[in-house]
C-alpha cells in the first residue's frame, strides 16, 4: 500500500509568525503582539505596564512557570522589537501563494488571526476588512489548486480577552469562540473543508500564555483552560457539521516519540507518564472522554473543574473528525538525574540522546520519529491522521548569487518522509496528508528570531526586522516539487 492518490502534500504557516500587518485594516492586538524577539540563549519577553506607570518584562520559557506580575497589563512598549508585527509580511505578499503552487502544493495550512476578525475577540460586529483578506487567501488557494487547511487559533488569543478573562481559564471564552467559529464556518462554507481548532492544544501545559492566553498559569487555571478548549472544540465540530456536512474539524497535538534512557523499569514508568501527559489532550478531544489517569491526577492535586454534565456529553458526541499533529523529533526521559540535560523544543522533559544528532538549537534529528508517532496515534485512536508540522530549523545562508544550499534540510526531510511512508506502506496507518513546517521563512515561535529558518523559500529579513523581504527559492524548493510530483515515490 502506497500513499493515497489524493494525498495532501503541502506546507504550513501561522499568522502571528508570518502575516504581519498587526495594526492594519481594523485588526486588534493578540497575545503574541506583546512578545519581544529572543534567541537560542535569551527567552522571548512579554512586556507590560501597571496603572502607576511601572513597566517591565516577563520571560516566557516553554515548560517553566510563567510568573506574570499582579495588576500588570500586557502591552506594547517603546524600545522593544515585536517580530509578530511584521512577520515576513504575507499581508502584503499574497504572491507567495504562487510560489507554493509552483512547488505543486495540494494543500496549504494557515491560521486566521482571531483579532483580525473580531478585534477584541467578542465584538458584536465582524471586521469585514479582516474577512476580505482571508477571502483573498482562500480564493487564491482554490484557484491555484490548493486545499485550504485552516487553524482557528494558532497562539493568537485576542489580547483583550487575555486581559479581561485571564484567557481560556474563564468559561466565558466558550461561547465567544463558538461565535467566532460559526462566523468563519458560515462565511467559508463550500470553500474550506478542513479546519483545526487549537494549534498544539497541549501547549496549555507547556506554554499556557501562548496556548491559552493565561496570565495566571496555576495548575488549576491550566486544567480549566484545557477543559474550556475541549468544550469549545466539541461545539465547533457540532457547528461545522450542521452548517456543512462536508466540513471536517480536526485536533492539532504536539507529539513526538519518547524513549527511555536506560532499561531501568523506573525509566519505563517515566516514559508512560510522559506519554500520558502528551496524549491526554487527544484522549479527550479525539477519543471523546477524560481518561482515568488524568482524573486521578486532578484529585491528587486538588484540582476541581468548573464544569457541567453537558460538557462531557458534547465531548463524547462531537470528537475531532481527524487527528493532526506536529512532530519534529523525539526526546528521552530518565530517573537518573546525573545525565546531561537536553536542549531545544521540550528539552525540559528529557535528556540528550547519545544516538542522535541535534541542530544548533538543540532539537534532535530523529529519522524514525514519524513512523513511531504515527503508529502510537493510529493504534490508540483509529482515526485518520495528518502530519501538519515537521521540519528543520537552520541558520540558512544566502549566497551572493541568490542561492540557498540547504542539503541538510533535504536530508532531514528524506529520512522523515521515508519514516512516514513506512508507517503507511508497512503498518497500514491511515494518513491524509503532510504539510511541512514551514512553507516559507517566518519568525520562529520559540525564539522570536529569523535566524532559525524552516522554509522552502528564503525571505530577506533579519532578527531585528531589517531586510528587503525579497523571496529566494532554496535548493529544497525544487526537491520538494519533485517529491510531490511523484507522490513521494522519488525522495532522491
Amino acid at each position: 500500500m502506497s500513499l493515497r492518490e489524493d494525498f495532501l502534500w503541502g506546507g504550513a504557516t501561522a499568522a502571528n509568525q508570518y502575516e504581519g500587518g498587526y495594526d492594519q485594516d481594523g485588526k486588534g492586538l493578540n497575545a503574541i503582539d506583546v512578545m519581544t524577539n529572543g534567541s537560542h540563549t535569551t527567552p522571548r519577553q512579554v512586556t507590560w505596564k501597571k496603572a502607576d506607570g511601572q513597566t517591565g518584562t516577563t520571560p516566557l520559557v516553554w515548560g517553566k512557570p510563567f510568573a506574570f506580575p499582579k495588576d500588570a497589563i500586557p502591552t506594547i512598549l517603546d524600545d522593544y522589537y515585536y517580530p509578530s508585527h511584521t512577520g515576513t509580511d504575507f499581508y502584503h505578499h499574497l504572491e507567495d501563494l504562487g510560489l507554493l503552487a509552483e512547488m505543486g502544493f495540494k494543500c496549504y495550512r494557515f491560521s486566521i488571526n482571531w483579532s483580525r476578525i473580531f478585534p477584541n475577540g467578542d465584538d458584536e460586529q465582524v471586521n469585514q476588512a479582516g474577512l476580505a483578506f482571508y477571502d483573498r487567501v482562500v480564493d487564491t488557494c482554490l484557484r491555484l489548486g490548493m486545499e485550504p487547511l485552516v487553524t482557528l487559533s494558532h497562539y493568537e488569543t485576542p489580547l483583550s480577552l487575555v486581559i479581561r478573562y485571564n484567557g481560556w481559564s474563564d468559561r466565558k471564552m466558550i461561547p465567544i469562540f463558538e461565535k467566532y467559529a460559526k462566523t468563519l464556518f458560515n462565511h467559508f462554507k463550500g470553500r474550506v473543508k478542513y479546519w483545526l481548532t487549537f494549534n498544539e492544544i497541549n501547549a496549555m501545559d507547556h506554554a499556557p500564555y501562548m496556548g491559552g492566553g493565561l496570565l495566571d498559569t496555576s495548575a488549576q487555571n491550566r486544567a480549566q483552560g484545557a477543559h474550556n478548549q475541549f468544550v469549545a472544540s466539541a461545539l465547533a465540530v457540532k457547528a461545522a457539521h450542521e452548517i456543512d456536512p462536508n466540513m471536517q474539524v480536526g485536533q492539532m497535538l504536539a507529539c513526538s516519540a519518547i524513549y527511555t534512557y536506560t532499561c531501568d523499569p523506573k525509566d519505563a514508568l517515566k516514559v508512560m507518564e510522559a506519554q500520558q501527559n502528551e496524549l491526554f489532550y487527544a484522549d479527550v478531544q479525539t477519543g471523546g472522554r477524560y481518561p482515568e489517569y488524568r482524573l486521578k491526577k486532578y484529585a491528587r492535586e486538588g484540582i476541581v473543574l468548573e464544569d457541567c454534565s453537558e460538557d462531557y456529553e458534547l465531548i463524547a458526541k462531537y470528537p475531532a473528525d481527524f487527528l493532526s499533529f506536529s512532530c519534529y523529533g523525539s526526546h528521552v526521559v530518565t530517573t537518573h538525574e546525573n545525565t546531561a540535560q537536553a536542549e531545544g523544543n521540550l528539552g525540559m522533559n528529557g535528556v540528550k540522546n547519545p544516538y542522535l544528532e541535534t541542530n544548533a538549537w538543540g532539537w534532535t534529528i530523529d529519522p524514525y520519529c514519524l513512523r513511531l508517532t504515527l503508529n502510537t496515534l493510529w493504534d490508540r485512536y483509529h482515526k485518520p491522521l495528518w502530519i501538519v508540522e515537521n521540519g528543520l530549523g537552520w541558520s540558512d545562508e544566502l549566497t551572493p548569487d541568490g542561492k540557498v544550499h540547504d542539503d541538510y534540510r533535504i536530508n532531514y526531510l528524506k529520512a522523515n518522509l521515508k519514516s512516514m511512508k513506512d508507517a503507511v506502506e508497512i503498518d497500514g496507518v491511515d494518513l491524509l496528508g503532510y504539510t511541512m513546517w514551514s512553507a516559507i521563512d517566518l519568525v520562529s515561535n520559540g525564539t522570536g528570531e529569523m535566524k532559525k529558518r524552516y522554509g522552502f523559500v528564503y525571505v530577506d529579513r533579519d532578527d531585528r526586522g531589517n531586510g528587503s523581504l525579497k523571496r529566494y527559492k532554496k535548493d529544497s524548493f525544487d526537491w520538494y516539487k519533485q517529491v510531490i510530483a511523484t507522490n513521494g515515490e522519488n525522495l532522491d
